[in-house]
């Protein structure tokens, strides 16, 4: 069971590994700091390994002649120690302070030298601060009162206790640091990469599915996140297609009922007749181009958003509708083209249809754009604002399809916009007329 459980990746699993990666690196860089550092925490000479070196080397010159004692410290000295021989202490030029070592305490030099010997070290920290000449150095005197010094070649300059402790403490939150930006990293990639794939879906119902990896928990969620993009998918295409079917069905008695029309005496309820036909017919056309657009989305590109928008404005001007326009000669956005352009017509064709004055105002700011469309007609009941966007709703009461519509063009509008990450509103302004606002976000 414990094997099992410790063999999957799951969440719970790689936060246990990231901790005690974390411990482990935080543990090797401390070792690593105390093996290499070892100068810097400035250990006491009798824990140097110098002690056994020193007192073999003193016996040996203590036997010699005094005129050989010079010459026997030169060349007892190697590369970890550094001997010579004086007759006065005072030759030296050692600092006033210094720790006495008790030789018959330390039994390597009460075997080597006896317990009176007279025996002195100095630390790094016993010369004037700052002083290049800071070292470590043992002093001892000789039987005939001269006097011999052992000292290190290289200087040990050193971290105090404190110093030690933030440097322990800093490499332990580096590690740390490391290994969870690491863990983090890891688990990261592929919750990104599930966030792109779902906006991606959000966008294009026939995008594909998301490729499952990560932990357990993501896998499991990515898993149920196909299924249900998998079920949507089927369900879009089989309303499509029933739309379609119901569709092709009704044109056949649509067609009839236009056939039998033509053989009505009374005009007025031929006319009658004719005008439902066509209009159950514009709504169903609508219904299934409503659909079929929901399915097969525009891919999204870079172009000039003012220039379309005067583009517009100069096609109605062709058609002697004056329509104000205030905005930038020049904004690049990334977006679908077509689907904006089809929302602003829409839009413009409510306002020239009901309103007077119809203009448009763009404007960009650091979360988006922002296309006003607004007109100086009667507006919309507040109670309305939002009814408006329902499909098949209409204000306009007239069963005359070339004034009131199929009411689809605000649905498939707000539709359009919100497929872009957008939002489109209603409101009426304070002198008079409808203002519709469509927001659209940057792309990062």
């Amino acid at each position: 069971m414990i094997h099992r459980l410790l063999r999957r990746d799951t969440l719970r699993r790689r936060i246990a590994l990231t901790i005690l990666a974390a411990m482990l690196a935080s543990l090797a860089l401390n070792a690593l700091f105390i093996q290499v550092a070892g100068t810097w925490a400035r250990p006491p000479i009798e824990r140097t390994g110098l002690l056994e070196q020193i007192a073999a080397t003193a016996r040996v010159i203590e036997a010699a002649p005094a005129d050989l004692r010079p010459r026997l410290a030169s060349a007892a000295s190697n590369p970890t120690l550094g001997v010579a021989w004086q007759a006065e202490r005072s030759q030296f030029n050692l600092p006033t302070l210094g720790m006495h070592i008790d030789t018959g305490e330390v039994p390597v030099l009460r075997r080597l030298l006896g317990p009176d010997r007279i025996m002195y070290a100095f630390n790094p920290d016993d010369w004037p601060g700052a002083s290049a000449q800071g070292h470590y150095m043992a002093l001892v005197q000789l039987a005939d009162g001269s006097w011999l010094s052992f000292t290190p070649p290289e200087r040990s300059w050193g971290l105090d206790a404190g110093a030690r402790i933030a440097v322990i403490i800093a490499l332990g939150l580096v590690a740390t640091l490391l290994v969870a930006w690491l863990a983090t990293r890891q688990l990261a990639n592929p919750l990104q990469r599930f966030t792109t794939a779902a906006r991606r879906f959000g966008d294009d119902l026939q995008a594909p599915p998301i490729d499952v990896e990560g932990p357990e928990e993501i896998r499991q969620a990515i898993s149920a996140f196909n299924t249900m993009q998998a079920q949507i998918q089927h369900f879009v295409g089989e309303r499509t297609h029933m739309l379609a079917a119901i569709s092709h069905d009704l044109r056949a008695p649509l067609t009839r009922m236009r056939l039998r029309s033509e053989f009505m005496e009374d005009e007025d309820h031929q006319r009658k007749l004719v005008r439902d036909v066509d209009e159950m017919q514009s709504m169903i056309n609508a219904a299934l181009a409503f659909f079929r657009e929901d399915t097969h989305r525009e891919q999204p590109t870079a172009f000039d958003l003012s220039e379309l928008l005067q583009t517009i404005v100069d096609d109605y001007r062709d058609q002697d509708t004056a329509i104000g326009f205030d905005g930038p000669a020049h904004l690049v956005y990334d977006g679908r083209p077509l689907g904006i352009k089809r929302v602003v017509v829409n839009l413009l064709e409510n306002a020239v249809k009901y309103g007077q004055h119809p203009s448009i105002s763009l404007r960009q700011n650091g979360h988006g754009v922002r296309i006003d469309v607004s007109d100086q007609g009667p507006g919309i009941p507040q109670e309305a604002l939002q009814r408006v966007f329902d499909p098949f709703f209409r204000l306009e009461t007239s069963r005359n399809r070339d004034t009131g519509g199929v009411g689809l063009g605000l649905s498939a509008a707000r539709a359009i916009v919100r497929e872009q990450g957008g939002e489109l509103t209603l409101s009426n302004r304070d002198g008079g007329g409808l203002l519709a606002r469509v927001e659209l976000p940057l792309r990062s």
